[in-house]
């Protein structure tokens, strides 16, 4: 049963914490792909800026 009752028999309502787990910290292989994914991603974004400022400043 997902309840508990207290020492007066009174029912306890509040739902059971699950079990915490800890997060393990990323490996060295997913550290270097965090930062081929965010180099890649800033080289997007800013090619992206950089067409849209082009294309905007043609009159």
């Amino acid at each position: 049963m997902p309840y508990t009752t207290e020492e007066g028999g009174r029912l306890n309502n509040f739902a059971k914490e699950p079990k915490m787990y800890t997060a393990e910290p990323p490996t060295k292989a997913q550290q270097r792909n965090f930062v081929i994914w965010g180099v890649l991603a800033a080289v997007l974004v800013s090619g992206v800026i950089f067409v849209a400022f082009s294309v905007s400043s043609v009159s």
